[in-house]
């Protein structure tokens, strides 16, 4: 027997341009970035990150945004900073002139993964008193990772022959490293609502990923 879905799980509940205003951060310019990644796709379930952390002289934001649209993931990432010396002359303002505190750029990241390319998806669930678990009882966070095949750095390391005596450079060793993404979402910061989107987005990427598998 095939196993019965909610409503919740077959499409959220927030839709992608609610989800993205509810964020705050350039609103408009992440939208268009998605629509034209999802191109004409319409995404059912998403996740939408914005991570805030400060240095001694500024506040840095960062949003991260994962759609699902029926066989693709599109994963966006944003962040702005102001404009340097050199940025600014590249961007066209004229030698000598210092840029000032409104020139701030953004800059947007946008990559279209097949699901059939994703090779790792792991949740972790962090409850809140397990000892009085009931399945109706929100969790404290989620942290969600995604691995695909794709985009992968390389990781070099010095190579090592087993002797600790032996001072001879048998020169470098390295390895290929696949991308992946990890976003944790926390009720006290962002809300009951994102942790359960969070969770519904999982769920439909699973389910998307067995029907598309190779």
């Amino acid at each position: 027997m095939t196993p019965s879905h909610s409503r919740h799980d077959r499409s959220s509940s927030v839709s992608l341009q609610e989800a993205v205003d509810r964020g705050g951060f350039y609103p408009p310019l992440v939208r268009h970035t998605l629509m034209d990644a999802l191109d004409g796709r319409e995404a059912t379930h998403q996740i939408v990150h914005v991570d805030t952390h400060f240095d001694m002289e500024e506040v840095h934001r960062h949003i991260t945004v994962l759609a699902l649209a029926d066989d693709v993931v599109v994963v966006a990432h944003l962040d702005d900073h102001t404009l340097e010396a050199d940025e600014a002359a590249a961007l066209g303002h004229s030698p000598g002139e210092s840029p000032v505190e409104s020139d701030t750029v953004a800059r947007i990241s946008t990559e279209v993964v097949p699901v059939s390319r994703i090779r790792s998806l792991i949740l972790s669930e962090v409850h809140r008193q397990p000892e009085q678990f009931t399945p109706s009882r929100g969790l404290a966070e989620v942290s969600l990772t995604m691995n695909w095949t794709g985009g992968a750095r390389f990781e070099t390391f010095p190579t090592d022959c087993g002797n600790p005596e032996c001072m001879v450079d048998h020169g470098d060793n390295g390895a290929f490293v696949p991308e992946d993404i990890t976003l944790r979402i926390a009720a006290t910061a962002e809300g009951d609502t994102a942790v359960d989107e969070a969770r519904g987005f999982v769920r439909a990427l699973r389910r998307a990923c067995v029907t598309h598998a190779r």
